[in-house]
């Protein structure tokens, strides 16, 4: 035999071999063997159609096989003997009408192949049904067949519903022109999925009617047939059960209304697909058919989450559709306030997750429907959304996803990226689902893993080999990268915070009109509700995409604002924001999508007049809010070197101008505040708190490393700006807080500043330049900006005020040799070097060694002398009016309390016991403890004291925005406090405060008397 190669142009397998059979003189008779080429023009054109099929061998031998049929038909027909098919096709004047019919109708010959090559059970059905190939012909007018899923039972019915045959008939030649359409009409995936509906709802009203006519001498009930799923939706496939509701009038339709459901059950299965009512109450444990008042009593008691899910898919389908469309207007309320329950959107996640469990292992990774990307992670999120969202937005109430998609995106609830990109996903997805069931007409939603399988799927959706790629790799990449999105995006759109929060809401609350935001703003305590109102509808009015996404998000933000000591001021930021950013393309996409961010934005907005002013000057910083990695803070190098990269891309150049450098590091700084300060806001804020909350202890830690890069920073300019004598060594000493780690919001840095002249060079020279760069830096962060000041109090030097603003190492070391006195001695305890040089600043800390760990410690003079100077702090040093029992710096049992005990105790032991050499209060605190200085109860006792203090310091800031020491003992600055410190009775909170403070007194006193 031949084994001619041209046929393998065409896409034929085996090199042409087997089609050449087919194509033969014993076969079609449209391939010439001897002259390797079409026997004439039709049969080039039939040929070049055959190519273009999903299958092109399948299509031949599907076509080879139709003709078979038709001829050896024709011969029974004609009297002549009864064969089988075969090999070689018999002469018949029938065989010949198919092949001229091909050829003269180009729109038949498109619509016929693509059906014979994309299905095999297609292909069997028109072999079976030999004469149903001319369904396909195109009509008189010139148009294709009607393929918008109508039966067409011709005269074969009368008056009376059809036979259950003719309706297997018409159902098949229906979906025959459907499957054509889809296939060669580039119609799309909606209008497909449309007809199938349509068909679907035409085959149950037929079924029903044949159910009907079949009762035995009763009269036909009031029942309703609801569709649900995806036949509910309008988005049927090829092969799926259509899911169905059964519903009747009253009690006396029940009988003979389970008669007729159970027969359209069953003509149903014979004709088409099976019919599923297991989503009615109760299952396939429930009857049947119930009554609308029983539907009603169901729904309001027993119905759970995923029942309603379900219902946002029903429409009348047959049967009564009145008392379809009455069971549907009935149950609508309860499923638009299903969401509102308690446990609704956690019951949608785990029912999502329960599926994903339940697909075979070895499945999962190719399900499309069912699996982790595919088309459930769309149709759950979409159908949360509806849930959440169409409480109170009619727009959202459709039954099909993609409209629903749509309208959420219009709406604002989904971002038009995020929006088009699962809609392709779901288009992409579908299309494939129906493909695969087209093959066998079998329902499957798993994509095959056998390599030939996979080649007739890539090309039955189109893919073509390109240089380098073949269609199997496009596909899969195309596939891949759809579920990856599809996957993403669920994710995001299922388990945002936000869907929560919005949940929680009453509906009448979301709905934002005057009437009904002013009652909601009474209720929700705030203070001027015109004046709240006021800046609803500025923020919410008008059509437009900003004003509908604010819409969504402020019923909840609402909320929050309200469970804050001042819910205007929350409200008032809000919009002050909102003003700033509102034109912004990210700002509300990011409220809507990035997580807690919304929720913690009201947070912060409504608790820290601190945090606020630095978003108001920098709103950018918001987005800091959406990663808890964000919250964090930055390690000490990272901050270091970001703000000198900083002073040096403005001083380049021998440019001389330190403004714009040190503008650019407050501004660094602006930033790290913010950081900081919403960490904390946000780390006793339950779900609301970053992974990794941060405690006072490591907050003063972060803004004292914040504190350094800004000195080190502006130093870095200052000594470009006064360069003083080449060699000339500079160095910043940290004191105080600063010093220990311990800084708080208000805190200054206290300093002191060294320098070294460089040998040979005059005194007096080295001495004015290190003055100059001192009062420079001093100058620079604390000269009034935008930017919030940053105070350098060199108050802690030798002298004071009266002092030397800068000394040499010599200058100091002759001081403390000859005129130091105890108290300088116990502020060097917590001396540390911060910038400049190194060297230097090592070698003051060796200096101060000296003085803070003196040999023998102290004489009993000396601790006479603290004891009295700590008397007299208290005295002098609290403000005039001030509480002392309530004042958390100079109060009793406050900070300046356990800073003294413990440096009294480093004073007398840490010459002979260097593990109290720290300059933290509680690091020293509890090495004393450890050395048995201490007792426990005391240092338990002040390490609450003093974590409190620190504590409700912060906070105080935080919530005033300014700095004070001062706890209030009642109002809104002190219910603010206690919110974010944990929350509770502010009362209570104050006796704490007392009783704690109460107990670090007492362990301070007999530390200092010991």
């Amino acid at each position: 035999m031949t084994r001619p190669s041209r046929l393998a142009r065409y896409g034929f397998a085996d090199n042409g071999a087997r089609a050449a059979d087919l194509l033969g003189p014993h076969g079609l008779r449209l391939w010439n063997a001897e002259a390797q080429e079409p026997t004439d023009r039709a049969a080039a054109e039939l040929l070049q159609t055959l190519s273009a099929a999903a299958d092109p061998n399948l299509a031949l031998r599907q076509l080879h096989r139709l003709v078979d049929a038709v001829s050896r038909a024709a011969l029974r027909g004609n009297g002549g003997p009864v064969t089988g098919p075969g090999e070689e096709i018999p002469a018949s004047p029938d065989a010949d009408a198919i092949l001229s019919a091909l050829d003269t109708d180009a729109g038949l010959r498109r619509r016929l192949v693509a059906v014979l090559g994309a299905s095999s059970a297609l292909g069997d059905h028109l072999v079976a049904n030999h004469d149903q190939w001319r369904v396909l012909a195109t009509g008189k007018t010139g148009l294709p067949p009607n393929a918008e899923g109508h039966l067409d039972f011709g005269d074969s019915t009368g008056e009376g519903p059809p036979t259950v045959p003719a309706l297997r008939t018409a159902y098949r030649i229906a979906l025959l022109r459907i499957v054509a359409a889809d296939l060669t009409g580039g119609r799309g995936l909606e209008p497909t999925m449309a007809a199938l509906s349509r068909l679907a709802d035409e085959t149950l009203a037929a079924a029903y009617a044949i159910a009907v006519a079949g009762l035995p001498g009763t009269a036909e009930p009031r029942l309703a047939v609801v569709a649900m799923g995806k036949c509910g939706g309008g988005e049927l496939n090829y092969v799926s059960d259509v899911d169905v509701i059964f519903v009747a009038a009253g009690d006396e339709d029940l009988s003979a209304g389970t008669t007729v459901a159970a027969k359209l059950i069953e003509i149903c299965g014979m004709v088409a697909w099976p019919v599923d009512a297991a989503l009615r109450p109760e299952g396939n444990r429930g009857p049947l058919v119930r009554t609308l008042a029983s539907h009603q009593a169901y729904y309001r008691r027993w119905a759970r989450t995923w029942e309603f899910q379900a219902l946002l898919k029903a429409r009348p389908a047959a049967g009564d559709l009145g008392i379809a469309q009455e069971w549907i207007d009935d149950l609508a309320p309860l499923v638009w306030h299903a969401a509102e329950r308690p446990e609704a959107v956690a019951d949608v996640r785990d029912m999502r997750r329960k599926i994903i469990d339940n697909v075979p292992p070895k499945e999962v990774d190719r399900e499309i429907k069912r699996g982790p990307g595919g088309l459930r992670d769309i149709e759950f999120a979409v159908q949360l959304l509806q849930l959440v969202h169409g409480r109170i937005d009619e727009t959202l109430r459709d039954g099909a996803t993609l409209p629903a998609l749509r309208a959420l995106v219009a709406g604002g609830y989904v971002g038009r990226e995020d929006g088009e990109t699962l809609l392709r996903g779901y288009r992409f997805l579908r299309t494939v689902e129906h493909r695969l069931q087209l093959q066998n007409l079998r329902r499957t939603h798993t994509v095959p893993d056998d390599p030939q399988a996979l080649r007739w799927l890539a090309a039955a959706l189109g893919y073509k080999a390109l240089a380098g790629r073949d269609a199997v790799e496009a596909f899969r990449s195309d596939w891949v990268s759809h579920a990856a999105q599809v996957r993403r995006l669920h994710v995001k759109l299922l388990y945002q915070p936000l869907l929560e929060a919005v949940a929680r809401v009453p509906a009448e609350a979301l709905r934002m009109t005057p009437e009904s935001a002013g009652r909601r703003l009474e209720i929700l305590g705030f203070a001027d509700p015109a004046g709240a109102l006021r800046h609803l509808q500025a923020l919410t009015g008008g059509v437009s995409r900003t004003a509908a996404i604010q819409r969504t998000l402020l019923p909840m933000l609402l909320q929050e604002f309200a469970d804050a000591p001042e819910p205007d001021r929350g409200l008032l930021n809000y919009r002050h924001v909102s003003d700033k950013l509102g034109s912004t393309p990210w700002y509300l996409r990011l409220l809507r999508d990035g997580g807690p961010v919304a929720r913690r934005l009201a947070r912060v907005l409504s608790l820290s007049r601190y945090a606020t002013d630095l978003l108001i000057r920098d709103p950018e910083a918001l987005r800091l809010l959406a990663n808890d990695a964000e919250l964090q803070p930055r390690p000490p190098e990272v901050l270091r070197d970001g703000f000198i990269a900083a002073v040096e891309r403005h001083l380049r150049d021998g440019d001389t101008d330190p403004a714009p450098a040190i503008a650019a590091v407050r501004a660094l700084r602006r930033r790290e505040l913010f950081r900081l300060a919403c960490a904390d806001i946000l780390s006793g804020a339950g779900e609301l708190a970053p992974a990794q909350p941060l405690d006072v202890d490591a907050i003063g830690i972060a803004l004292s490393a914040v504190t350094d890069a800004t000195l080190g920073a502006a130093l870095h300019a200052a000594r470009r700006v006064h360069p003083g004598p080449e060699g000339l060594r500079f160095a910043v000493i940290g004191m105080g807080r600063l010093g220990g780690y311990e800084m708080s919001y208000p805190s200054d840095a206290d300093v002191l500043f060294v320098y070294e002249p460089p040998e040979g060079a005059p005194e007096g020279q080295a001495s004015a330049a290190a003055h100059a760069i001192a009062e420079e830096l001093r100058r620079t962060l604390g000269a009034p900006a935008p930017d919030p000041p940053l105070g350098v109090d060199a108050d802690l030097r030798p002298e004071g005020r009266q002092g030397p603003l800068v000394r040499s190492l010599n200058a100091y070391a002759q001081y403390y040799a000859r005129w130091s006195r105890v108290w300088e001695a116990q502020a060097l305890l917590r001396a540390r070097f911060v910038c400049g040089d190194e060297d230097l600043g090592r070698r003051f800390e060796q200096l101060a060694d000296g003085m803070r760990y003196p040999d023998g410690g102290l004489t009993r003079e000396q601790v006479i002398e603290i004891r009295r100077i700590k008397a007299r702090v208290e005295v002098e040093r609290l403000p005039r009016g001030a509480d002392p029992n309530t004042h958390a710096k100079l109060g009793r049992g406050g900070l300046a309390d356990v800073e003294w005990a413990v440096q009294l105790l480093q004073l007398r032991h840490a010459y002979a016991l260097p593990v109290l050499r720290k300059t933290r209060t509680l690091e020293a605190l509890t090495a004393e403890l450890k050395a048995k200085l201490v007792d426990r109860v005391d240092a338990a006792a002040m390490t609450a004291g003093w974590t409190l203090a620190a504590q409700v310091r912060n906070a105080l800031t935080l919530v005033r925005g300014r700095p004070t020491d001062q706890l209030p003992r009642h109002g809104v600055e002190l219910a603010g406090v206690v919110q974010l410190l944990g929350g509770g009775d502010p009362g209570e909170f104050v006796d704490r405060y007392l009783r704690i403070t109460r107990r670090s007194r007492a362990a301070m006193e007999r530390v200092l008397d010991a």
